[in-house]
């Protein structure tokens, strides 16, 4: 661990209670019962389905069971900007184990994930991913991780959304990180549209390299999409700055640890006009 990670350790708050973090262990274990159960289950039936609906039920079912009994409630605004006949690319901020679980139970349509190729090698889980058709993505090998854009790209094409989260891994402070360009190339190159989708809460439920769940309410806030027609690939950079910043300025309003940072730094620079 870095002097930077033992810092953020550090001034995290102690998260609930004795109690409630051993209940948190045994949730996790009812969490691989669920895993193994439905992944089974959604294997079988995708000798069945090629057309990976069946599959995408089992997902959806597998999170609302997860989050039922971690006892996280999910909020839902702007569900009016879905269109689930139009394709697009859903690009999402990244806090929590639980952001996938939180996006199945949400979206009201049938989508594919971009995911790290790391995750397909898990049990079940990678087995799952590879069977339904999520796309893998490699990151530090430029050849590879085209190669993944471009597949991703011919998904959308054919009519299947895609979701990215375009900050390439969890956020350990529960801040918004810099975005990769992948979700932006993908989106222009088959001139679909880019939808922001925040998600508030995760991090206070579930943050990264905890197994302590704490009970809580997540909101997802989808936003208007934004049309790509006759962009090029010159201007990923500039729609990425722009969707970065839409889902900053939500995230910011509405998150708890963001305002905890905005005061904290507000305070640190009256103290030091002092």
């Amino acid at each position: 661990m870095t002097d930077g990670q033992s810092q953020i350790a550090n001034d995290r708050p102690r998260r609930g209670s004795f109690f409630t973090r051993w209940l948190s262990y045994g949730l996790f274990g009812l969490v691989f019962l669920y895993t193994g159960v439905m992944g089974t289950l959604s294997l079988i039936a995708s000798l069945f389905d090629g057309s990976g609906r069946v599959q995408h039920w089992f997902a959806r079912a597998w999170s609302w069971m997860m989050l039922k009994t971690g006892c996280i409630r999910v909020q839902a605004t702007g569900l009016e900007h879905i269109h689930p006949d139009q394709p697009a690319v859903y690009v999402a901020n990244h806090l929590s184990a639980a952001d996938i679980p939180v996006l199945y139970a949400t979206l009201p349509m049938q989508f594919r994930i971009l995911a790290k190729q790391e995750l397909f090698r898990y049990p079940f889980l990678g087995w799952y991913l590879r069977r339904s058709g999520q796309i893998p993505i490699v990151y530090g090998d430029a050849n590879a991780g085209l190669r993944s854009l471009n597949q991703a790209s011919e998904s959308l094409r054919h009519g299947t959304p895609l979701v990215i989260f375009p900050e390439g891994g969890r956020s350990e402070t529960g801040q918004l990180q810099a975005f990769l360009a992948g979700a932006f190339y993908v989106a222009i190159r088959a001139q679909a549209p880019v939808v922001p989708v925040t998600i508030v809460g995760t991090y206070e439920v579930l943050p990264m390299n905890s197994f302590h769940v704490l009970p809580g309410t997540v909101n997802v806030i989808i936003g208007k999409p934004i049309s790509t027609r006759g962009m090029r690939l010159r201007d990923m950079e500039r729609l990425s700055a722009e969707v970065r910043q839409l889902i900053a300025e939500t995230y910011n309003s509405h998150a708890k640890v963001a305002l905890e940072e905005v005061q904290r730094e507000t305070a640190e620079a009256g103290e030091t006009q002092t």
